[in-house]
């Protein structure tokens, strides 16, 4: 089963619609400059309400491990998502460090699809060992995420494919309703991650978009 993450999460009633529209796991963005920003206190009272089986994870541009480390604590995640200029292994290092390897939270790096699509990207075992899944998006420098596009499905597809057979893929970038089973159907990936293809507005989702998405996530499932 296609794993599905509703990514900025804002406050608690988008929270639960994801929850009972079928997502597995909820993006909380740690960002100042996304619309999407929210601040670990107030990720700590959601996920106190939110089912354990259920995936929380931050999203972290250019922080440094220990501020990275200390929103894991206050909000309660299960997962991390690095964009931007962190150490993962740094990171992780710190983690192994700190607590015992079962409270470890996953790790998720994010890479640009551009790059896939150049073929420009390698990641080394080491990395990748460490590492849960890698996520693929259509970011840029100025713009890690949530940026609403999608990068060039066919181009990258090969590189997709091939990094799938090592290490859980995620596809992110222009996801909506609509087209999450194309993409599912071309790039095969062992995750989908959505932001601003399921929203009324910049941090606001629209139940009926996230219900949408994860139906159309299912459908295309049962018909592969």
């Amino acid at each position: 089963m296609t794993w599905v993450k509703i990514c900025g999460i804002t406050n608690l009633e988008d929270a639960v619609t994801a929850v009972e529209a079928g997502a597995d796991a909820l993006g909380f963005v740690f960002y100042d400059k996304s619309p999407r920003n929210i601040n670990p206190e107030e990720v700590g009272e959601i996920v106190a309400k939110v089912p354990a089986r259920v995936e929380k994870v931050g999203v972290f541009v250019n922080e440094t491990a220990e501020r990275i480390d200390e929103s894991v604590r206050q909000a309660g995640l299960t997962g991390v998502q690095l964009c931007g200029k962190e150490s993962v292994a740094g990171f992780i290092k710190r983690l192994r460090v700190q607590r015992d390897i079962n409270h470890h939270p996953k790790v998720i790096f994010v890479i640009p699809g551009g790059a896939l699509s150049e073929g420009l990207f390698f990641i080394g075992d080491e990395l990748k060992n460490a590492l849960h899944a890698l996520l693929i998006d259509s970011g840029s420098a100025a713009q890690p995420g949530g940026t609403g596009k999608r990068f060039d499905w066919e181009k990258a597809r090969g590189m997709v494919e091939m990094l799938g057979l090592t290490i859980p893929t995620i596809v992110a970038g222009g996801l909506t309703p609509t087209n999450v089973g194309e993409a599912l159907n071309l790039l095969h990936p062992w995750g989908i991650d959505v932001a601003s293809g399921v929203e009324a507005k910049p941090g606001k989702k629209d139940p009926a978009k996230v219900r949408a998405f994860v139906a159309a996530v299912r459908q295309t499932e049962r018909l592969v």
